[in-house]
């Protein structure tokens, strides 16, 4: 793609990290490789919090997974204090769509798997645009008031219904 081309995602200038010493890296996690620039991805969106990169499997034009830049374990493992970090995923999703001029965000999904039906078992937030666009076998992967799929709201909602000591 050109970089004159409409919707191109710019990569930030960011330098490697050593995060194989660093507290929150699993060697064996492929999204830890990929934030650790070990996989040649190319990556959106880089800082100390959280990552940016594209899907693989892209189930929509825009497919985006935002993840924490260190390990965290899936949706199950989170507590009411991770809130703050979800809606920071979200807002970085938004801020990738804006730059790749999708401006209809009622017509956007983001959302995350619930064990067991989570490929890799560090959190990463799907974001999927445009949500009418998705391809059949996406629909069912990314389904909204599934048991394998939920979204942004439904999680936030149930860590907050948490105690601060689960």
């Amino acid at each position: 793609m050109a970089s004159s081309e409409v919707g191109e995602v710019t990569q930030l200038d960011i330098s490697k990290r050593n995060m194989a010493t660093d507290e929150g890296y699993d060697k064996k996690c492929i999204f830890c490789k990929i934030v650790n620039k070990e996989m040649g991805t190319e990556l959106l969106h880089c800082d100390e919090e959280i990552t940016c990169f594209r899907d693989i499997k892209p189930g929509a034009p825009h497919h985006y997974l935002i993840v924490p830049t260190k390990h965290v374990g899936n949706c199950k493992s989170l507590t009411k204090a991770h809130v703050p970090l979800v809606q920071r995923m979200v807002e970085l999703g938004k801020e990738i769509l804006e730059k790749n001029n999708v401006t209809d965000l009622s017509d956007v999904r983001f959302g995350f798997h619930w064990p067991p039906f989570c490929s890799v078992s560090h959190l990463h937030l799907h974001v999927l645009a445009p949500a009418s666009q998705l391809t059949f076998i996406s629909r069912l992967f990314y389904r909204l008031n599934s048991y394998w799929f939920v979204t942004v709201d439904q999680l936030i909602e149930l860590l907050n219904s948490k105690s601060e000591t689960d």
